[in-house]
């Protein structure tokens, strides 16, 4: 029998679904055990029936259920505990249901404020306001998932790496543990690391690295020793496809978009202490905040 899945997705840009379609050929075997009842970004399932005749918005009922985005209104979160009541496991898929996401950048303002700023402006018409009529009411700040409801498993990545999507089916699947990488971005880097060096400010990126573009990544020099803000210490693995880490392949710093190491960690004091503990004057950091850019949910951004 096919096991019955659910997808939504609230405050997202599609990523995660696009993750899942590139898990490639491993999806299509995938599909012959999986029976989709509800998915928005593919097949039409109304939420008040198909004749809009119901009074509550349903979800089918499935044995799993796959949340990408955060919590930002009322409406995702009706949705969302829908998901919760009607699907026997619940997976947070992708940072922004994990931890938040660049959405919940917002909650270094407040929604209100951060409306004001972003509905007016010096043209607006004097008395202009953010539309209340026919639009979800804003929650007070974007949420993680399992602020919400309760969530079974957390699968971060911006996107997610397709190959922990197909591995968490398949162990859910076949009655196995979900295995995710548990070690940081710095634990799978393959840059050379030299020690504190002499670095005692942190630079911007407005200057490229200093690398042999000849050479592969493993004859470079740790980013962060370079004295470049890479959060690699402070950030979950699982990023990698072919060696070393997205964007450390790329010879850029990490963003920290997988969210912290530990789900309850937080990567703006995680990181002052990488800093502080390798010589670098953190003062130097021109927005601390930043730091939180994927994971400012659970109320660490307020």
């Amino acid at each position: 029998m096919a096991v019955r899945v659910a997808e939504e997705w609230l405050h997202s840009c599609s990523g995660c679904e696009i993750a899942i379609l590139n898990i490639g050929e491993p999806l299509v075997e995938l599909l012959s055990k999986l029976e989709f009842v509800h998915i928005p970004v593919l097949m039409d399932n109304k939420y008040f029936g198909q004749l809009g005749d119901k009074e509550h918005l349903e979800i089918p009922e499935a044995d799993v259920g796959i949340v990408s985005g955060g919590c930002a209104n009322e409406e995702h979160k009706e949705i969302l505990e829908e998901m919760r009541k009607k699907c026997k496991i619940l997976i947070a898929l992708g940072t922004c249901a994990t931890h938040g996401g660049l959405p919940a950048l917002i909650n270094s303002w407040g929604t209100e404020a951060a409306f004001d700023e972003a509905f007016s402006t010096t043209t607006t018409d004097e008395g202009a306001q953010v539309p209340t009529q026919g639009v979800p009411k804003p929650l007070d700040r974007v949420y993680a998932l399992d602020e919400i409801v309760d969530i079974d498993l957390l699968v971060p990545g911006c996107p997610p790496n397709p190959a922990h999507i197909a591995g968490a089916i398949t162990a859910l699947l076949e009655g196995k543990e979900v295995q995710l990488p548990t070690k940081s971005v710095c634990d799978t880097c393959p840059t050379i690391r030299k020690g504190k060096g002499d670095i005692k400010e942190v630079k911007r990126f407005t200057t490229n690295a200093a690398f042999d573009p000849e050479k592969g990544v493993e004859e470079m020099q740790c980013l962060l020793e370079q004295g470049f803000m890479c959060m690699g210490p402070v950030t979950a693995a699982g990023c990698a496809k072919r060696g070393a880490p997205s964007c450390i392949s790329a010879r850029v710093p990490c963003r920290g978009c997988y969210g912290p190491v530990l789900n309850k960690g937080n990567q703006m004091l995680d990181m002052m202490n990488a800093l502080a503990s390798n010589g670098i004057d953190f003062t130097s950091v021109v927005d601390r905040k930043n730091l939180l850019r994927f994971s400012g949910a659970h109320n660490k951004l307020r």
